[in-house]
This record gives structure tokens, C-alpha cells and sequence, in this order.
């Protein structure tokens, strides 16, 4: 019953969303709604702002027909394809923001997301290997006319405001064998929210 009247919300979400739909290459970003733990509390104290919404991860929408389907990166599935509404029990007690990117190609975008499915999760956040992590796949996904990422690479930051290191990336860095890649060239689902080339598209996501 309760899978049930998910289903119904998400439906009646998914239909009533100020007359938007979703579309092929549409970015949902997702911020946790209580307090985040683990990666995802990792995540928001080197990358969290201080006001609205802090996302910790980013994932690409695909339509086909009637059917929405949702290609990301996460630890748990690697870069994997699923319906929207498993994506969307995957990440309870979530936020959801809709974001259109302006200007780009994005059916290649997402085919270019369907060919990197079966990729592992990059737990190394490092640039240029085969593993990809879920702003990266977004980051390879989008490119220009010119061939060049629409969402640029800056220095990656994993302190705290305070100047620490949050045991999380110290314990995770550490049992891979390498230095914290502090200054290494990547992205973030919180600065990617934030590009000019993006536009807010008024569709209601519910998670269970």
C-alpha cells in the first residue's frame, strides 16, 4: 500500500508540475532532507552553501515514450540506468531540483551517458581515469559545439571551513593508498547547480 501510494504522488507529480514534463538530458539534483551522514555529510562540509538547498549529488533524466529513466553515478550502482521511480526510492528523505541545461545537444548528451553505464563509481575523485563519480559523468556527458565541457573543471576543495579534513575522506583516502587530491581538477553537484547555463524547470519530485 505504501509503494502504492508513492506511485500515485509521483504520477500526480510528475503530471501536475505547472504544465512541464520532464525531458531527455534534464539534471535532478538531490540534497538531502534530514541530516546527512557519511559521503553525503563529507560532501556538504567541503561544498555546502550556507543558504537554500545543498546538493550532494547530480543524475541525468532520459525519455523514451512514456517511460523516464535516470542515468547517474552513485557507490552502490556504479553508473547504471533505472526508472525514475526506483531512482527516486533510492534517495528517501530527499529534495529534488529540476535543471535544463540551455544551448547544448542533449539527446547526444544522454547517449553519451548511456555508453559510460557499467562504469564503477570513482572513489578516488581523480580526473581522466575509466571509474566516473556523478558530476564527473555529467561533466563527460555535456559538451559544447566545440567539443569542450559545458560544465568546467575547478581545483576540488575536501576541507571543512574550519580547515580540516572530515574523517570520512581521511579514513577513505587513506584505505586507497593515496594523498587527499586537494587542488585536483574535478566538479561538484553544488557548484554544477549553480552554472549560468542551466534554467530551473518547474517539476515536483517526491521521494518515499
Amino acid at each position: 500500500m505504501k509503494r502504492l501510494l508513492f506511485l500515485v504522488l509521483l504520477v500526480l507529480s510528475f503530471a501536475c508540475g505547472r504544465g512541464e514534463r520532464l525531458r531527455s538530458g534534464d539534471l535532478i539534483f538531490v540534497a538531502p532532507r534530514l541530516k546527512a551522514d557519511g559521503m553525503d555529510e563529507a560532501i556538504l562540509a567541503a561544498t555546502g552553501g550556507s543558504e537554500g538547498l545543498d546538493f550532494t549529488h547530480v543524475a541525468m533524466v532520459e525519455v523514451r515514450g512514456d517511460s523516464v529513466w535516470v542515468i547517474d553515478a552513485t557507490g552502490q550502482r556504479g553508473v547504471s540506468r533505472r526508472p525514475l521511480e526506483v531512482f527516486l526510492e533510492d534517495f528517501p528523505q530527499s529534495v529534488f531540483a529540476v535543471r535544463r541545461v540551455n544551448g547544448v545537444d542533449a539527446p547526444a548528451a544522454v547517449s553519451r551517458a548511456r555508453s559510460y553505464c557499467g562504469r564503477s563509481y570513482d572513489y578516488r575523485f581523480l580526473p581522466d581515469n575509466e571509474d566516473l563519480y556523478c558530476s564527473e559523468l555529467v561533466q563527460k556527458c555535456y559538451l559544447d559545439a566545440s567539443g569542450a565541457p559545458v560544465f568546467p573543471s575547478e581545483p576540488m576543495n575536501w576541507l571543512a571551513p574550519d580547515g580540516s579534513l572530515p574523517s570520512y575522506w581521511e579514513e577513505l583516502f587513506a584505505a586507497l593508498g593515496m594523498p587527499v587530491p586537494q587542488g585536483v581538477p574535478g566538479t561538484n553537484p553544488q557548484k554544477m547547480s549553480q552554472s549560468a547555463r542551466l534554467v530551473p524547470v518547474a517539476v515536483r519530485l517526491v521521494s518515499p
